[in-house]
């Protein structure tokens, strides 16, 4: 028996060894004495050369394998500097072990463009190009980044509920869903219980799961199914927090560029890590900013996808939004005590791409119950909520990061579902 290995592992040392390989025909070229098909596994390719003269039922055999087939191959390693990787294989063993139909819905070899939508639609073969598995490999490393940071820096990892009876902020972009004989929804956010989490004295919690939002955007840069990163931490407020959100971004950027120089590669990225403290802006002179580029927008209002593309001109890297107007911010957000009007809050920018929103939260159960009510909400709709707050909630802040924006804006992907293994958007239920 000869252990399996992946086409990247072949190196100097199988020279002359015999090798087994697993994987899905990626190309054919048939030149009559010779036969050379192109394996790939998740690794990369490798070149199956198959002379005639060598073995003539291989050579039949590797003529008519369809492309995307499934193939098992024994042979002996050689040097071949024209080959993928400098080394090719002749095959002594070439099994079939699954052929594909033919034609294919999609050109796994990208010789034929296909659109976004019909890439969507056989997303399995899609996955299959080394560019479009570059984007997942890479997003494993940066989850994993994420949660090795945030561990070390003391978080423990929970799971809220994603059923839920209350909406988080308010609103009609819920998703409602049937509960027996009650009425729920899924959750936008782990807002709510990761507050009382502080409450309960966890002090320091993160959760990395999905979120979702009945938004009828149909834009490049929302989905209904989002993957949410959240922290909240106890004795701290806003600036603490964003501390540690650009602690995290540097990491992830300092991982990938390490651990994922052949994904990159295959994507055909190049990374430079941002440096950090990252650059601020407040709402009030953004707003100057965006007006002297010849935007309107008056004080108090949010800011447009064009206004964001003015503001970002101003800035090489990640930039931070402070200090916006209380009213258009969640009900949990801290006032300033002595300018209640602006609130304690920020939002984290990649050009014109928000990536994370935050702020310090509201501990007092009054001002939290007054706030909740000014938003046209009924504080009886949240008592489980607030009543963690009478009994001890301690001074917190946190945030939320979208995982799927942050990878499109590493890689600089034009379109979010590009960021998602299946996205789900306001026409997408399959696959």
């Amino acid at each position: 028996m000869y252990e399996r290995k992946y086409t990247s592992d072949i190196g100097a040392d199988d020279v002359g060894k015999k090798v087994l390989l697993y994987g899905w025909v990626h190309e054919v070229r048939d030149l009559g004495g010779v036969v050379f098909v192109l394996l790939r596994d998740r690794e990369g390719i490798i070149q199956l050369t198959c002379p005639k003269k060598r073995n003539p039922e291989i050579t039949k055999r590797a003529r008519k394998v369809r492309r995307e087939s499934v193939v098992r191959v024994v042979g002996e390693v050689k040097e071949e500097p024209k080959a993928p990787g400098g080394y090719e294989v002749l095959p002594d063993e070439f099994e079939v072990l699954n052929e594909a139909d033919a034609p294919l819905p999609l050109d796994v070899a990208e010789k034929v463009p296909a659109e976004l939508d019909t890439r969507l639609d056989a997303r399995f073969l899609d996955l299959r190009k080394p560019r479009i598995q570059a984007i997942f490999r890479i997003r494993h490393q940066m989850l994993q980044s994420v949660r090795d940071f945030l561990t070390s820096e003391g978080f423990i990892e929970v799971n809220t509920p994603k059923i839920v009876s209350t909406a988080t902020e308010g609103g009609t972009e819920l998703f409602p869903i049937s509960y027996f004989e009650r009425e729920a929804f899924l959750n936008q956010s782990p807002q709510l219980y990761k507050q009382v989490l502080m409450g309960a004295g966890f002090e320091k919690v993160f959760e990395i799961g999905p979120i979702f939002r009945a938004e009828e955007h149909n834009t490049v840069r929302h989905l209904n199914e989002a993957i949410s990163i959240d922290i909240e931490q106890s004795f701290t407020d806003h600036e603490g927090v964003m501390k540690v959100l650009e602690r995290l971004i540097n990491r992830v950027y300092t991982d990938v560029v390490e651990k994922c120089e052949k994904y990159l590669n295959w994507a055909g990225v190049k990374l430079e890590i941002p440096e950090i403290p990252f650059q601020r802006v407040t709402y009030d002179e953004a707003v100057e900013i965006i007006k002297k580029r010849g935007e309107e927008i008056s004080w108090g209002e949010d800011f447009s996808t064009p206004a964001l593309k003015l503001l970002a001109e101003e800035f090489d890297s990640h930039y931070y939004i402070v200090d916006w107007p209380t009213e258009i911010k969640p009900f949990y957000a801290m006032p300033y005590e002595n300018e209640p009007e602006i609130s304690k809050t920020f939002d984290l920018m990649a050009g014109s791409l928000e990536l994370a929103s935050g702020a310090q939260r509201i501990h007092l159960p009054d001002l939290l119950e007054k706030m909740i009510s000014q938003k046209g909400l009924n504080p009886e709709s949240f008592e489980f909520y607030l009543s963690a707050f009478r009994y001890g909630m301690p001074p917190h802040a946190g945030w939320g990061l979208g995982a799927d924006r942050l990878l499109m804006s590493i890689l600089k992907l034009k379109n979010i579902r590009e960021a998602v293994i299946f996205p789900r958007d306001r026409t997408r239920l399959t696959p």
